[in-house]
């Protein structure tokens, strides 16, 4: 493969291409893969369309500063990332348990990046050029832009921006804000003086702020101080709320966050979108579509595999679902690249010599949205105090999915497409409300091959409140037309539910009764994802507060590493080596006869919930009977 067709990842590439020093290096913890899944991919080719020449230093050295000077002194500075996600959660387990591979790195061998990787490398670049500007992004920049409840210390932490030392923060799509920031470096502006820029966060003194912290101009919200959130659940929970309100390009305010010593960071507004024609320019940028040919003789780069034949279709998500970072990251406003444009992509794709015919996914965060959920938000913004899908379809919702169709349908018809899958799922509840059956019916006919992976989460309507998901009735509507069209069709098709065990808000009885509707449907979850408490999510500020941010209402979290266990075998009761946990949570729980339903004899254990009710009706009335028997002699 030609190592010319990819950014510079050495001085030798730097100086073949008669380039004396590059105007940024961009730092990531992945390997250098050239396909725009990637981040740094992305920025990279964004950059360069605009003439700036741009040197890629992937998973460098970290313990010097040595080589954060491959490329020499760059002339306008470092853009730093820490890879596709966050390096903690890339390193550990839900249980912090270190994990042994990393499907980012050659190989798939772990330990090529450095736990908080931003931090970390942004020392590193401070210590080779102390004078050249440092900008952070990416996931872990994105969702650590204010102060954080950090699951791997157990703590609140600090702005990333403080911590890392950088001059900027970019958070959310960087495309339009690091074009910005590198016009402004460009042109002479110091870093430091850069301080207007959307989608942004900077470091600022409170005496320069121009007004008091208790008397903000109408443009501006102070947020409880970095001291208060930090030993305050509700004040943590109030910041929480302020931010989670203001992450909209129309309706967001600036964010005032206040330190100690005059020290506060400032996050500007959301930047508007993307529109199409500005999404399509970014995907048809000349991406090889994979990794670096350098790693090739380490076997390659695993993660590469699941995105190499996908294509991102959509950004964006209006689902709201609690536990998920896109909704802070991309943003709740949808936008979608044309059907030209995911056409080109596709007859690209079809022209890889590994190609096989089947196009893994056309989606994005949810595949099944194409458009903003309303008209309304192109010209007021998101709503602050309610969600486009809970706990239902809000009534101004545009329910359409003939633009994705059409999608769908061009795509089938490239020459050398075979199949089009959709992997990055669909949202049930949002094609339940469609009044045709046609999206559903063609998802059928084209886009499965035996099963359909979709995301009921779990049964409580407690739990899913919680996760601000549809209740499990809408799942088993969408069950039943789903059988349905696939009978009609003459198909065996099937449907496979992801679940998340102890999510906040979900008790042992909880599980217990989500393994009886698993017992019960015959559904078997292919995957059981332990909630992970990840940054900035709402679903991470109730487990951290043990409280919802917006009413304030107690929220039961399993924090013992016993309780989430016993929630998890519970979800996969059916194998063999979780059967002694499962019958350990039936007993904490008191409700040991269901282990009669799930394992055996169900006609015995409606006996024994009979015999227990019986029971427990007859100790009541011997009680009271021994009560009026007191009470009797006493008088």
């Amino acid at each position: 493969m030609d190592r010319s067709a990819f950014l510079p990842i050495s001085k030798k590439d730097m100086i073949e291409r008669g380039w004396s020093e590059v105007d940024f290096v961009i730092v990531t913890g992945d390997a250098y893969c050239d396909h725009p899944s990637f981040g740094t991919a992305i920025i990279g080719r964004v950059l360069e369309a605009r003439g700036y020449k741009i040197g890629i230093l992937a998973q460098p050295d970290f313990h010097s500063a040595e080589d954060f000077k491959r490329f020499g002194k760059p002339r306008l500075g470092f853009l730093i990332n820490s890879g596709a996600v966050d390096s903690m959660v890339n390193h550990y387990s839900v249980f912090k348990n270190r994990r042994k591979r990393d499907e980012y790195s050659p190989g798939g061998v772990a330990g090529k990046r450095p736990d908080r990787a931003v931090i970390v490398y942004s020392q590193r670049a401070r210590e080779a050029y102390k004078d050249v500007p440092i900008a952070i992004g990416g996931i872990e920049a994105s969702l650590r832009r204010l102060a954080h409840y950090d699951y791997w210390d157990d703590k609140v932490r600090r702005s990333i921006l403080l911590d890392s030392k950088a001059d900027i923060l970019m958070y959310g799509m960087g495309e339009r804000t690091v074009v910005e920031i590198a016009e402004a470096l460009d042109s002479g502006i110091a870093a430091s003086d850069i301080g207007w820029i959307r989608g942004t966060c900077v470091k600022g003194k409170i005496s320069e702020l121009g007004f008091e912290l208790d008397n903000p101009d109408e443009d501006t919200i102070v947020l409880p101080s970095f001291e208060e959130v930090s030993t305050d659940k509700s004040r943590y929970c109030d910041s929480f709320a302020l931010s989670y309100y203001n992450n909209d390009c129309i309706n967001g305010k600036r964010l005032i966050e206040p330190y100690d010593n005059n020290i506060c960071v400032i996050q500007n507004p959301p930047q508007d979108p993307l529109e199409r024609q500005e999404l399509d320019d970014v995907y048809d940028y000349p991406y090889v579509g994979t990794y670096h040919p350098v790693y090739e003789k380490d076997g390659g780069i695993p993660g590469i595999q699941e995105v190499k034949f996908s294509i991102q279709s959509v950004r964006g998500c209006f689902g709201g679902c609690a536990f998920c970072a896109i909704t802070y990251h991309q943003g709740r406003e949808v936008r979608s690249r044309s059907k030209e444009s995911i056409v080109r992509e596709a007859e690209k794709i079809t022209k890889y010599p590994d190609f096989k015919g089947y196009i893994h996914d056309v989606g994005g965060p949810t595949a099944n949205f194409r458009h903003p959920a309303c008209e309304k938000q192109l010209t007021h913004g998101v709503c602050k105090n309610k969600d486009c899908l809970h706990p239902g379809v809000c009534k101004n919702m545009i329910v359409d999915h003939s633009d994705y169709l059409d999608v769908l349908r061009a795509v089938r018809g490239v020459p050398g497409v075979k199949k089009v899958f959709i992997r990055s799922g669909i949202r049930y509840d949002y094609a339940m409300a469609d009044k045709s059956d046609e999206f559903i019916r063609e998802v059928c006919k084209y886009h499965v091959s035996g099963v359909l992976k979709v995301a009921p989460e779990h049964l409580s309507k407690r739990v899913l409140n919680h996760m601000r998901k549809p209740s499990i009735e809408v799942f088993d509507a969408f069950a039943a037309k789903y059988k349905k069209i696939n009978e009609e069709l003459g198909k065996k098709q099937y449907l496979v539910p992801y679940l998340i065990s102890s999510h906040p808000g979900s008790t042992l009885d909880d599980a217990i009764d989500l393994a009886l509707y698993l017992k019960r449907t015959g559904f078997v979850p292919d995957q059981v994802q332990d909630f992970y408490p990840t940054p900035s999510t709402l679903a991470t500020c109730m487990y951290y507060t043990e409280m919802d941010p917006f009413t304030r209402e107690p929220v039961y979290v399993a924090k013992k590493l016993s309780d989430k266990k016993m929630q998890r075998a519970l979800m996969h009761f059916h194998k063999p080596e979780n059967k002694e946990t499962v019958l350990k949570a039936l007993k904490v729980a008191g409700r040991e006869e269901v282990a009669d339903i799930l394992y055996g004899n169900a006609d015995y254990a409606k006996k024994r919930v009979a015999q227990k009710k019986q029971n427990n009706k007859d100790g009541r009335r011997n009680e009271s009977n021994r009560n009026a028997s007191k009470n009797n002699r006493r008088k």
